[in-house]
């Protein structure tokens, strides 16, 4: 398994853990930085499309937040830099 699967595996599996009804979309795009800082000390650029109803009622930033505390440890170790739409799931029309 690659550095780069090693590590979405790992970002999705904390992901699962801190939000078990999540809609999750992660994409690796460490590709696209190659040659910038975080490329070169290891850690991986991630763009990520989180849909929960844990995030009911939370304002866009307080969203943020509870994914990053999800992924604090990885922070340190494989994520260098993390896009995050984080959303609520959309009503179905009656």
């Amino acid at each position: 398994m690659s550095t780069s699967t090693d590590r979405s595996t790992k970002i999705l599996s904390a992901l699962r853990s801190a939000f078990p009804t999540a809609q999750l979309e992660l994409t690796d795009e460490s590709h696209l930085h190659r040659g910038h800082a975080g490329a070169r000390e290891g850690k991986g650029h991630f763009r990520l499309s989180i849909t929960t109803p844990e995030f009911v009622g939370l304002a866009p930033l307080a969203r943020h937040r509870r994914v990053f505390a999800a992924l604090e440890a990885l922070m340190a170790s494989d994520i260098h830099a993390l896009s995050i739409d984080a959303r609520v799931p959309v009503a179905p029309n009656a």
